[in-house]
Order: structure tokens, then C-alpha cells, then sequence
């Protein structure tokens, strides 16, 4: 009896060790069936912040003359911008850039004018559409005898943070929504998550004749275990 009870007891663990062993090699196998696949999410943004530069030039010989042109120029600048809107605060005048034509020692002939003035009034603002206004208003500059460059306006989107979360949450949906293509074509079910990578956000304008309208983009990469 003692020995029946001891090989009964013996043919039940080598069963139980048989399946363990099966589970392990099951378990090995699915471990190495996965799929990577990427989630891209996107959205349009208006900018939040703009850098408009705006300069001119004056020339002339008479350096206290030029220098009363530059206050006048200046200040017709910064009037016309703070009756349509901006704030005193968002105005920078930059130091003026002077050239002396007489102290280049590898000029050639000699210039018209011995100086040349060009001087910088700059908007930094949250007021991108009022800035997008004002740039059509520019004559309104040119009537009042300021000849101003109109510099490549800087936009840019400094709210990212708001629309993270919902992005990567998006990214995610479509990765997993490309993962569960696969499996089904492979007649697979989709598991956990092994690996999950983030890429970084990127802002860009969506074009040359909408610079304030910026387009947001990131995409996830993710690896899935696949299960039969």
C-alpha cells in the first residue's frame, strides 16, 4: 500500500513539474512574441507670444542732426504702437548701430554720408493678433516720414503644458489602435505594454503665409507583447 500511495504520489509531481515546465516554455514564448508600433498625435495652435522688430535707416554729416532725426523717428514708433494698443512695457528700443564711413580705413571712394544710423524698435508681446493688425497699418509710418523694415516676426506657442497630457493620451490611443490591426491580421490579441517611448514635441509654423499658426506634433513609440 505504502508503495502504491509513494508512486501515485510520484506520477502526480512529475505531471505537476510537466505542466510548470509547459507554462515556462509558454510563458518564454510569448515573451518574445511583440510588435513596436508609433502614435502620432497633432494639433493647431494660434501663437501666444510675438518678437516684432521693427528698423530704418537715416544718413547723413551732421551727428547732432542725425541724432534729433533718431528721437523724432522713435517716437512717431513708439506712439503710433501705444495708441493702437501695445503697452509701453512691450516697447524696446535698442541703441542704435552707427557707421562711420570716414573711419573705414578699406573704404573705396568716398561715401555720400559719413554716418549711417540704423535703429531697432522691438514688440515683444502676447498680442499676436493686434501685432498682425498693425502690420498692415505700416503706411500709416511711411506718411509720417519713417521708412521702417519690416523684420522677420518671431511667433512662437509657449502654452505646451496645457495640451500635453491630452496629446500623449492621443499618441497612445493611435498606437494601440495600430497595434490591434496587427493583431488581428495575425490572428494575435494585444497584451501589456513591454516598452513605451515618448518623442519629443516639436512646434512649427504650418506655413510661410500663416506663421502665427503653429502646428504641434509628438510621436510614441510602443512595443506590445502579442498573446495567442
Amino acid at each position: 500500500m505504502k508503495n502504491y500511495v509513494s508512486a501515485l504520489l510520484l506520477a502526480i509531481s512529475v505531471v505537476i513539474l510537466g505542466l510548470s515546465i509547459k507554462a515556462g516554455i509558454d510563458n518564454f514564448a510569448f515573451r518574445d512574441r511583440t510588435v513596436t508600433v508609433r502614435g502620432l498625435a497633432e494639433r493647431q495652435v494660434e501663437a501666444n507670444l510675438v518678437s516684432w522688430p521693427m528698423s530704418y535707416d537715416i544718413a547723413g554729416n551732421d551727428l547732432q542732426a542725425l541724432y534729433a532725426k533718431l528721437q523724432t523717428n522713435n517716437r512717431i514708433i513708439t506712439d503710433f504702437l501705444t495708441k493702437n494698443g501695445i503697452d509701453s512695457t512691450e516697447i524696446f528700443v535698442n541703441p542704435p548701430s552707427v557707421y562711420n564711413a570716414e573711419g573705414n580705413v578699406y573704404g573705396g571712394d568716398r561715401a555720400r554720408y559719413q554716418y549711417n544710423f540704423t535703429s531697432t524698435v522691438t514688440v515683444n508681446t502676447t498680442k499676436v493678433r493686434l501685432v498682425r493688425q498693425l502690420l498692415n497699418r505700416m503706411p500709416e509710418l511711411l506718411r509720417q516720414g519713417v521708412a521702417v523694415n519690416n523684420n522677420y516676426t518671431n511667433y512662437q506657442y509657449t502654452d505646451l503644458n496645457s495640451i500635453k497630457p491630452e496629446m500623449i493620451a492621443e499618441a497612445t490611443k493611435n498606437a494601440r489602435e495600430a497595434a490591434d490591426r496587427f493583431a488581428s491580421d495575425s490572428q494575435s490579441k494585444v497584451g501589456k505594454i513591454k516598452t513605451a517611448t515618448q518623442g519629443q514635441f516639436s512646434i512649427e509654423s504650418v506655413d510661410n503665409s500663416t506663421p502665427y499658426l503653429m502646428n504641434v506634433r509628438v510621436v510614441s513609440s510602443i512595443t506590445y507583447y502579442l498573446e495567442d
